[in-house]
């Protein structure tokens, strides 16, 4: 967060920075699929899991504020009003959120490309990335049970 505000963002928006917020979303996406190895790994998957996601979102979520306000700095005018930092944040969080307050919306035809964009990539992640996460859990789970001496797993307790 420190490097959103600190970062010298004196760039215009161009097809470049398109190419690189995919190459951004693609580079969450591998570091995604890396934790979620390390989770089957892990000896606590769950405290694993919740730091894939502290770290996973974040970083999705600073490429699209980051793209937000290059854009409103290129063309004045692609959002209702004029994006600072902390607006393209804002805006970014309450499109990930599906919250959609309404006070800052997408004007231009790009923008609005760009916040579609957004929102398909969210499902994605809120779905197959949650998905993902759960089973790594369960699977790293079930790893620690099956190494534990003399734990085997032949279902529920026997009456006998």
């Amino acid at each position: 967060m420190t490097a959103y505000y600190l970062l010298p963002l004196d760039k215009t928006f161009t097809p470049a920075t398109v190419i690189t917020l995919v190459g951004g979303i693609v580079a969450v996406a591998l570091l995604l699929s890396w934790q979620i190895r390390e989770i089957t790994r892990a000896p606590r998957p769950e405290l694993r899991a919740m730091e894939a996601l502290a770290t996973s979102v974040p970083l999705y979520m600073l490429l699209f504020a980051v793209v937000y306000y290059l854009m409103e700095r290129s063309a004045p005018g692609s959002f209702s009003e004029t994006l600072t930092r902390t607006d393209a944040l804002y805006f970014t969080v309450t499109v990930f959120s599906t919250v959609g307050f309404g006070d800052i919306t997408a004007r231009s035809e790009t923008a609005r490309v760009l916040v579609t964009g957004q929102m398909a990539v969210n499902v994605l992640l809120i779905g197959v990335a949650a998905r993902q996460l759960v089973s790594a859990v369960q699977q790293g789970r079930h790893q620690q049970q099956a190494s534990r001496p003399g734990a085997e797993d032949d279902g529920p307790p026997r009456e006998g």
